[in-house]
């Protein structure tokens, strides 16, 4: 095995970089059982709180050069949480990787996803019931992912409490004996034990819970546990790492056309547009791995024409309410609803986001909630709480499309897999799809190992991504935002240019800790020492500084790209978003040295991505019995 292949991406780039000089870093050839030094070498790589991700020019120049006779060894096209995944298990074995990415890291299914660490509860119920050892083994799977998930981004992630309502005796003992299954099943995994609670209990732990209607009265709660997540600043977390750790990411680049051997007709490399310049090159790798999501069909045509489609596009609806609709840290799930199905209600960041799971779609760069899905998931929560629920309370709405596949080479297409799916359909192109986020490290070592197979790659190790740390997560706690609010200050200026300062209060310090973990003081120097200390919204702890920052450290290149995915801005509040974008996209042109004319584009591009989100203010509707 090779004993130099770990390396930063650029130290063969010298010339094409202009001849800036780069480090090349090396390390120990391991066998795939002893793990311990590659493990630890990579960990301290990313944990380096000097260690910045080289830049975009750096990481473009390192894929044009992966020529003919010096290939990469996987180029990944998506960079979803999978593609991510693969790009960063790969550089931790020590091959030459790149990844690109048409829109932004995050732009697709994976920033738009339920943001529950799922440990696969309604997989244990059809185990049981159906007698099925397929559906108990992806339960101790997204178990044993689930936890390993909440330890490598602790800052990211967080276990959260889950009331399911009871009203007759029936679904308490039903609700109460399957989540003791699922707690027995989950053993070591276990987040918190699953516990009743009484109908006065209930209405303590959840004000606005519905006690009565409809000629039924609660009996009470089963409460139990699942992860969750920031999932778009959890995908940027991954791109990064990934970066740190060698790969060369690139954002905002697209793969027009493929590379093929005229002897073979094997894929060897892929020609690439950079969406930002214009400027096309080729870049060339022995295997290139198709993860792009609901996309990736469009991918394999690209490569043969005639390939078959392994995509059953099912479509999320997400809508976003004030906080006061549920309780800081507590969920509501509704296992059933008239149509069979699932709804829930959640805090999340401040704020309750609410919404049900599959329904058929199509495939498009950006899915629009229609208005009787958002009617549908206000009618199915007013009748388990004791507010009136009102259309006009609707921050945000958003859909999401989940690439449900079916595998090209089963015979049977009848039974779509709520499972990942890894396919070589065309010489040199393998295919990752299917899943879901609480999965993406497993489904990105299977891609991995596929890779590995088809293009008789060299791994200095095996996979190290099973407890590896993801970027500001290493040495961070709950406590950490302590530090920001007693060390910093925010100095903001006045409108009169003036710059004044201000107190680091505990919602700004939470909020940059549990964002950027122990990167976080970063962002307090730059509103500290640059005065880039004010709020971008009222009533959100979001700060000028973390645009800046995020211009220099995350690939953010757009305004979309921030509001959007570095911040949750547009998820969170689409007319706060919309009130922040001149300062953002300020903030951007000082950093990115935009010209007048980039800058109204950005905002009109904003705007349009804003339409699709559809709050109160821009959703044509009659608000029937929600006023």
């Amino acid at each position: 095995m090779s004993a130099t292949r770990f390396r930063r991406f650029g130290a063969a780039l010298a010339a094409a970089a202009g001849g800036t000089s780069i480090l090349l870093v090396t390390r120990p050839s391991l066998s795939g059982n002893d793990l311990g030094p590659a493990h630890d070498f990579v960990g301290s790589q990313i944990s380096d709180p000097n260690a910045v991700v080289p830049s975009r020019a750096v990481q473009e120049s390192a894929l044009i050069a992966a020529n003919s006779s010096n290939p990469l060894d996987i180029l990944v096209i998506g960079g979803g949480a999978t593609g991510c995944g693969v790009a960063l298990d790969a550089a931790t074995r020590g091959l030459r990787v790149g990844l690109v990415e048409r829109e932004d890291f995050s732009s697709g299914t994976s920033s738009r996803s339920t943001k529950l660490i799922h440990g696969g509860v309604r997989y244990l119920e059809k185990a049981v019931f159906n007698l099925d050892y397929g559906q108990l083994k992806l339960v101790f799977h997204a178990l044993e992912e689930r936890k390993q998930l909440i330890e490598n981004a602790p800052h990211l992630c967080h276990a959260l409490p889950c009331m399911t309502p009871c009203f007759d005796w029936f679904e308490v003992v039903y609700y109460w004996m399957g989540l003791k299954m699922y707690d027995l099943v989950a053993g070591r995994r276990l987040l918190h034990l699953s516990r009743y609670y009484s109908a006065q209990e209930s209405a303590e732990l959840f004000p606005t819970l519905a006690r009565k209607g409809k000629d039924r009265s609660l009996r009470g709660t089963v409460v139990y546990y699942d992860g969750q997540m920031n999932d778009s600043r959890l995908n940027v977390g991954v791109a990064c790492t990934a970066a740190l750790a060698g790969a060369a990411v690139l954002n905002h680049a697209e793969v027009v056309s493929f590379i093929k051997d005229k002897a073979s007709e094997r894929i060897i490399g892929a020609q690439i547009r950079n969406n930002l310049t214009g400027n096309e090159f080729d870049a060339y790798a022995k295997v290139i791995v198709n993860a792009a999501g609901p996309f990736c069909d469009s991918v394999r045509k690209m490569a043969d024409k005639n390939a078959q489609p392994m995509i059953c596009p099912s479509s999320g609806v997400h809508i976003v309410l004030p906080d006061y609709y549920s309780p800081e840290g507590m969920g509501l799930i509704v296992p059933k609803t008239k149509d069979g199905r699932v709804v829930f209600m959640l805090p999340w960041l401040g704020r309750t986001v609410a919404g049900t799971t599959d329904s058929n779609t199509t495939i498009t760069l950006l899915p629009e909630p229609h208005e009787n899905e958002i009617q549908f998931i206000l009618d199915a929560i007013s009748d388990y709480l004791n507010v009136k629920v009102r259309r006009t309370d609707v921050l945000s709405a958003w859909s999401g499309i989940r690439p449900l596949a079916t595998d090209p080479s089963v015979k049977n297409t009848e039974s779509i897999s709520r499972d990942h799916v890894v396919c070589e359909d065309y010489p040199g192109l393998v295919t990752i799809t299917g899943g879901k986020w609480t999965t993406f490290r497993s489904m990105a070592e299977d891609a991995v190992n596929a890779a590995i197979k088809s293009g008789k790659l060299s791994p200095s190790n095996g996979c190290l991504t099973h407890n590896l740390r993801l970027v500001g997560g290493d040495g961070w706690e709950p406590s950490s935002f302590t530090v920001l609010a007693q060390q910093y200050v925010r100095m903001k200026r006045t409108y009169g240019g003036k710059v004044v300062p201000g107190v680091m209060d505990t919602a700004v310090a939470k909020h940059l800790s549990h964002a950027y973990g122990t990167l976080a003081e970063q962002v307090a120097t730059i509103a500290q020492n640059e005065g880039l200390g004010k709020r971008l919204a009222h009533g959100y702890p979001f700060l000028e500084a973390e645009v800046a920052y995020c211009a220099r450290n995350e690939y953010c290149e757009s305004a979309v790209d921030f509001i959007a995915r570095r911040s949750r801005l547009a998820f969170l509040d689409t007319d706060a978003a919309r009130r922040a974008l001149p300062r953002v996209i300020e903030i951007l042109a000082t950093e990115h040295k935009w010209d007048r004319s980039r800058q109204k584009q950005e905002l009109q591009k904003a705007q349009e991505f804003l339409e699709t989100f559809k709050s109160s203010k821009n959703a044509q509707f009659h608000d029937g019995k929600h006023n």
